[in-house]
């Protein structure tokens, strides 16, 4: 399924996740601007050296900040679907029978049609896995800037509690704090207008994720999702997503003209 507005940016997009799903990571950047960024480790050739230990911040914390793109290429489960092949090799999302029901239906034909392809943002967390991200980190706030839709997730560090009743959207609202050197994220709030991924693993308005970040070294950071969300799925179930810092570029502009080719997607 080619999800994506207007017949140029779809067959652009679709190229970019060619080259992403087979591992050419060289080629596929070479869209994406190359310049030399300050605090980069470099070796004596100039290249960044990506198994430099992470960056800190001031007050000890590593620092998240860069831009980020999910790897395509290290699944721990191959033979699952979208975000399951994340999960422990042998393993599928619980969900209800209810959700199992409502999962076939939208997936026969091919992925579930998704907010996408009417140029709405596609949640958490799978607006963060088609294209890069770059996180800016902050003393009160930790940014998440989106390079599909040219869009933005607040997560709030500074103290404050998750709202008892948050109004639905499509990033939810987000709280973190620090356990040690891992960045724990906890969000709530979200509508009920997008997929847990892009197979279209459903979720309510009840769904809470939290998500652990840990950056191992100057160059990788990994994502540990864990969902919650009674209503479609028997038992919280975790994924962990690995991904590879894109160094020396900025994100592109990338904006959704609007929907007039909804009508031309197709599904096989």
């Amino acid at each position: 399924m080619i999800k994506r507005e207007g017949a140029v940016m779809k067959l652009s997009n679709l190229v970019t996740n060619v080259f992403l799903a087979l591992g050419l990571a060289a080629t596929a950047q070479a869209q994406w601007i190359k310049l030399p960024l300050p605090d980069t480790p470099r070796d004596k050739d100039g290249k960044p050296v990506l198994s430099a230990p992470a960056p800190r911040t001031s007050d000890g914390h590593p620092d998240l900040s860069g831009i980020w793109i999910s790897a395509r290429n290290q699944f721990t489960n191959p033979k699952g679907r979208g975000l399951e092949r994340y999960m422990p090799a042998g393993s599928k999302a619980p969900m209800t029978p209810a959700a199992e029901k409502f999962y076939a239906e939208i997936t026969a034909h091919g992925d579930a049609p998704d907010p996408s392809e009417s140029c709405l943002p596609d949640g958490v967390p799978n607006h963060m896995l088609p294209l890069p991200i770059k996180i800016v980190q902050t003393p009160k706030e930790t940014l998440m800037l989106f390079e599909e839709f040219t869009v933005f997730r607040q997560i709030f560090t500074d103290g404050r509690k998750l709202p008892v009743d948050p109004q639905p959207t499509f990033f939810g609202y987000s709280v973190a704090h620090w356990e040690q050197n891992t960045f724990v994220v906890e969000s709530a709030g979200f509508n009920d207008k997008t997929y847990i991924d892009g197979e279209g693993l459903p979720h309510s308005e009840d769904l809470q994720i939290t998500e652990r970040y840990r950056r191992p070294d100057f160059g990788h950071l990994v994502i540990e999702f864990t969902f919650t969300d009674p209503k479609n799925y028997e038992r919280p179930w975790t994924a962990t997503v690995p991904f590879n810092l894109m160094p020396d570029t900025e994100l592109n502009e990338h904006l959704c003209e609007n929907e007039k080719d909804h009508d031309l997607l197709y599904r096989k």
